[in-house]
């Protein structure tokens, strides 16, 4: 009787594991296959504020203006790769397997493909980043190998060197005949590069360079190319003339040398030089990245990059400028493309990461009132903030680094030291700035898309992992916001005693006048939509921002620098610079948003990129709404009015989420997640196809 009891119950049990599990399963089927009758519920949002004009974009024409000119290089880029699956990277792939294929990736894109970006890197910058950008979407690997062989080692060549060495090796670079590494970082420096230990000493005698490592700490290390497919290096090293005194020697200061490091018909590693594996890494393994060691390596004097400074056969050193720091400062000046290069690369990442996100988001259904069907996860509130104004900062990076790429290119050409200068600051502040951003938003759209964003296949892994040493390589990016706020330093020295201020610079002067005096109490509490949504309001309110933290950080270095010395002042006031600088960078970014919306020339775009960029200034001036209440710049009812507008305008611009996103014009092979298409119906029927149904 007992055990039938028993056998009754465990029966009874079973029947209603299998209920709950059939339940489980119908509800998994109908996400699989949503029933396409079925109209999707949007949830409401109480209105806060004036009704607003439904905006119709037009997909193409915003692509168009989006995009430029440079949009058919990248379509050729996207169409080699699509048509060639074996050049496709897996989803699982070994190390030593992907640096193969990232290399077969770049000699079929130039051989076959006939795309030759190193022609591009001198003569049309724009052109040669737009490569990257599509380049880097494919594979970031393949980006980043490109980036060293073109870029660095190619561009090392070109901008450091002469006439004799473009001639002499031109050709090869851009065939990839001429595989090579850029040899600047050491174990014990990486962004103190005048610190450099490798020393580069000159035999009269025989006429050539002995390169040596003389301690473990000068090793060069994280270098690109060199673990296994690199044939020469340019070698970042110190200088050394021989002296008749009792010094024996005297340091010119760092110098780039022309170092072969295979041979180019054995690919053997060449007497002298000593290669290692620097193994598996967080991301960016289709990139072989080795260590270097030379032990007296001798090269010709010819193999010097001669263009700031050169040594004649006697020994004898010249240069066109007259000291070590303007020689270093003119050296890693024509270097500054490869910032430039990773901050516009950093957009085309965050770009495919909000693109997968938001078409997910608008797919996904979870939830909904009583008795009605479920709603896309993109009409709750909380999955809006998350991403819409991510979204618009997408396209605030966007619009900034197209301008970067502009000034760039024209500083190529002209030379002028005021450009110069003016580069430097924004492609340092920019790289660091927006590289950051996008290691940050990475994490929130894997977040955003639950369980499905952890599947490999849907890419924000790879993606994350492949792009946080974006805020490293090129210059840390700590180091180089510090970089830009004393810059900022400088010129606020300039305003006061009457100097000219630099283009990227102008607007210090008045907003530093507007800082001086006392916030309008008037303006200050006005809170119409029309106001909030003003340029101008928005503008000033950015500068306001950087002025008084440049003022107010002025005052503490000189109070600290009494007592602490400067270096200790500076210490001190680190996180104050920090912030300085991350201001000035949204400041300018918001004036080249705003410029892009006035030059948009089709109504209803424009109409689309003034809500986006609307969201964009407001959502950030919410953000730091503390520093404009604590000094009355803002009343507490404005506050408020901005955050609630700022709400509406997320909501809005999530309305025309799906238009914005396709903009971009990703096709569904740079995507490749399948949470990720175009199509929604295709979304989840490729999904479960991946993994073998």
């Amino acid at each position: 009787m007992e055990l039938q009891k028993i056998s009754s119950k465990c029966l009874q049990n079973s029947e209603e594991t299998a209920e709950v599990v059939n339940r489980r399963i119908n509800l998994l089927t109908l996400h699989l296959n949503p029933v396409q009758d079925t109209p999707v519920q949007e949830l409401e949002l109480l209105r806060c504020a004036g009704k607003m004009k439904a905006i119709n974009v037009s997909t193409e024409t915003l692509s168009e203006y989006m995009r430029g000119k440079h949009r058919d290089i990248q379509e050729e880029v996207f169409a080699y790769f699509n048509s060639r699956p074996k050049l496709q990277t897996p989803i699982e792939i070994s190390k030593d397997e992907h640096r193969e294929l990232c290399m077969k990736q770049l000699v079929g894109l130039v051989r076959e493909g006939g795309i030759r970006p190193f022609r591009y890197v001198v003569d049309d910058p724009a052109k040669y980043f737009a490569i990257a950008e599509a380049v880097g979407s494919v594979d970031m690997s393949l980006g980043i190998k490109m980036g060293v062989q073109y870029s660095l080692w190619g561009g090392s060549v070109v901008n450091l060197g002469t006439k004799k060495h473009r001639d002499k090796y031109f050709d090869g670079i851009d065939s990839v005949d001429y595989p090579g590494c850029f040899a600047m970082t050491e174990l014990h420096h990486g962004s103190n590069v005048q610190g450099l230990q490798t020393v580069a000493t000159f035999d009269p005698l025989t006429d050539e360079f002995i390169i040596d490592t003389p301690n473990d700490g000068a090793i060069k290390w994280w270098i690109g190319n060199a673990a296994v497919h690199g044939k020469f290096a340019t070698v970042f090293a110190r200088l050394m003339l021989p002296t008749h005194d009792t010094k024996g020697v005297t340091d010119m200061g760092v110098h780039a040398f022309i170092v072969p490091i295979r041979d180019m018909k054995t690919h053997k590693t060449l007497p002298g030089v000593e290669i290692h594996d620097c193994g598996h890494k967080v991301g960016l393994n289709g990139v072989d990245n080795g260590a270097l060691r030379f032990r007296s390596v001798r090269i010709p004097r010819d193999n010097l990059l001669n263009r700031f400074g050169d040594v004649s056969r006697d020994g004898r050193y010249t240069s066109s400028l007259p000291t070590i720091s303007k020689r270093f400062a003119a050296t890693l000046g024509e270097l500054v493309g490869g910032r430039v290069g990773l901050a516009y690369s950093s957009v085309g990442v965050l770009k495919i990461a909000v693109v997968i996100a938001t078409r997910y988001s608008l797919l996904r259904q979870q939830f909904g009132p009583p008795k009605q069907p479920e709603v896309s996860i993109l009409d709750y509130q909380s999955q809006q903030h998350k991403l819409m104004p991510m979204l618009a900062s997408t396209y605030a990076f966007h619009f900034a680094t197209l301008h970067l790429v502009e000034k760039y290119s024209e500083m190529k050409k002209s030379h002028d030291e005021e450009l110069i200068g003016d580069v430097h600051a924004l492609s340092a502040g920019l790289k660091a700035y927006i590289t950051s951003y996008t290691a940050k938003s990475l994490s929130t759209c894997r977040e955003a898309c639950g369980g499905h964003g952890y599947a490999a296949v849907n890419r924000f892994g790879s993606l994350r992992n492949d792009h946080d040493i974006f805020q490293t390589f090129e210059g840390d990016n700590t180091v180089l916001l510090q970089q830009v706020a004393g810059l900022l330093l400088k010129q606020y020295r300039e305003k006061f005693q009457g100097g000219t201020l630099t283009v990227t610079w102008n607007y210090l002067r008045q907003s530093m006048n507007s800082y001086l005096a006392q916030p309008n109490p008037v303006t200050a509490r006005w809170e119409s939509e029309d106001h909030l949504r003003n340029p101008s309001f928005q503008l000033d309110a950015f500068r306001y921002r950087t002025s008084r933290l440049l003022q107010s950080v002025a005052i503490r270095l000189q109070r600290h620098s009494k007592t602490l010395g400067g270096f200790g002042a500076w210490n001190r006031c680190l996180n104050h610079l920090l912030t300085l600088a991350e201001s000035h960078i949204e400041s300018f970014i918001l004036e080249k948003f705003i410029e892009a919306v006035k030059n948009c020339p089709d109504e209803n775009s424009r109409a689309a990129l003034k809500l986006v960029c609307d969201l964009y200034a407001l959502d950030r001036i919410w953000n730091d709404i503390g520093t404009y209440r604590n000094v009355d710049y803002v009343a507490p009812n404005k506050a408020k009015a901005i955050h609630k507008l700022a709400d509406y305008l997320c909501f809005q611009v999530k309305n025309i989420a799906r238009e914005l996103v396709d903009a971009f014009d990703l096709p569904d092979y740079v995507t490749r997640a399948p949470i990720g298409v175009q199509t929604p119906s295709e979304a989840y029927t490729q999904y479960t196809q991946n993994v073998g149904f």
